[in-house]
């Protein structure tokens, strides 16, 4: 009877292992995180500040890591105008040694305590950046204000948390200099299962000098009824495409630059497209 209660109870613990996450390949002393492929383990996202809305709406979060080791980024963008329709958005494989030593760096930068919020008031206009970091069956939230675009003191900044963010936010953009050696496989593009797309009237280019081809809408559902209207953006309709839909509409949107006309029933229109990260869905 002992030996039996002994081996269902290792049962059970093995099951809680694997329910609340994984530990480092030692067995022990590693930080627990989630492991699902949708499930984020750190995000770093910068957002906010004097852009347009437009901008707002093509911006993916800066740097994710998920539960399967995948690190997903904005890569750099080609320079040429008008840009293209669709950013640059990459994928790399991080191994269980390289997300652990990426957990302890944020466990050292203060990712793992309190939820905190660093405000510097010297400055207007700038980005918030915010650090989100599921752990040890809790998720953490920091965010800073001007994040290494605000330099020296400023009243009520805490000074030596913003520095310690600022040190970890560098070493999120440099992993190769630090991770442990072949814990970085090789980036490729990111392959997206779903497509935000906004719909706005097409205004022109704000260039007479400059025209775009215009390209037909190649879904069934006319861009006039396409989604759903936005409650929050004017004139602005919002709609998810995946699946077939995804597989015809993603060659023709990256053929397609942020100024082509779509047409549509006759009329053409403006597209904004947004790829959507594991853990995204919807407008």
């Amino acid at each position: 009877m002992t030996t039996r209660r002994l081996l269902a109870s290792l049962a059970l613990l093995a099951l809680l292992a694997v329910a609340c996450g994984r530990l480092n390949d030692s067995g022990g002393g590693g930080i627990d995180h989630p492991t699902g492929a949708d499930q984020p383990v750190l995000r770093m996202d910068t957002a906010g500040g004097f852009v347009p809305p437009s901008y707002s709406m093509r911006q993916i979060p800066t740097w994710s890591l998920y539960g399967d080791g995948r690190l997903i980024t904005q890569g750099p963008q080609i320079e040429i105008y008008p840009p293209p329709a669709l950013p640059n958005v990459l994928v790399t494989p991080i191994s269980e040694d390289g997300v652990q030593a990426i957990l302890q760096a944020a466990k050292d930068t203060g990712l793992m305590g309190p939820n905190a919020d660093y405000p510097y008031a010297c400055i207007t206009d700038m980005p918030v950046t915010t650090f989100t970091l599921v752990a040890d069956g809790q998720t953490h939230v920091i965010s800073a204000y001007a994040l290494g675009q605000a330099q020296g003191p400023c009243p009520g900044a805490d000074t030596e948390a913003r520095d310690k963010l600022a040190a970890f936010q560098a070493k999120l953009t440099d992993l190769q200099s630090w991770l442990p050696e072949g814990s970085i496989g090789g980036e490729k593009s990111f392959d997206p299962s779903e497509l935000r797309v906004y719909v706005q009237p097409y205004t022109g280019t704000g260039d007479p000098n400059l025209t775009e081809p215009p390209q037909a809408w190649p879904l069934q559902t006319p861009l006039a009824t396409f989604g759903e209207a936005s409650k929050d953006l004017q004139d602005t309709r919002c709609g998810v495409v995946s699946g077939a839909d995804l597989t015809t509409l993603l060659p023709e949107a990256q053929r397609s630059n942020q100024l082509t006309p779509w047409t549509s029933d006759g009329t053409e229109y403006l597209l904004i497209f947004r790829p959507l990260l594991p853990d995204e869905h919807g407008c």
